[in-house]
């Protein structure tokens, strides 16, 4: 069974910056792609990043182009996302996915597990 654990969440001003991260156990982290995701109040659930599994390929939302970074470590079963300049509408549960391809994805219908999830808030 796989297991994906979010952590990072908080809250933070205008123009902070946080880094999320998400350890994953129970598979070959290495083998598969990896995704965030987000949902503010009232909204559907919106893609963020993705990673393939060497880390060689990333794909962003147009919303957080130049202004977020995934990453991942797979020596430690770890993807992180990394928010710099952050604007009140980045305000949401985040969550990151894992999917049993390579390739990473922007559908979360591509995605096979899902961790809990963790509040960011950005407020002043």
């Amino acid at each position: 069974q796989v297991q994906l654990v979010n952590s990072g969440g908080g809250l933070v001003q205008p123009g902070g910056s946080l880094r999320l991260s998400c350890a994953v156990s129970g598979r070959t982290f290495s083998n598969y792609g990896m995704g965030w995701f987000r949902q503010a109040p009232g909204n559907e659930r919106e893609f963020v990043a993705t990673i393939s599994a060497s880390g060689g390929g990333t794909l962003y939302a147009d919303s957080v182009k130049g202004r977020f970074t995934i990453s991942r470590d797979n020596a430690k079963n770890t993807v992180y996302l990394q928010m710099n300049s952050l604007r009140p509408a980045d305000t949401a549960i985040y969550y990151c996915a894992c999917r049993q391809f390579r390739s990473g994805s922007s559908r979360a219908s591509d995605y096979d597990y899902w961790g809990q999830g963790t509040q960011v808030t950005v407020s002043s």
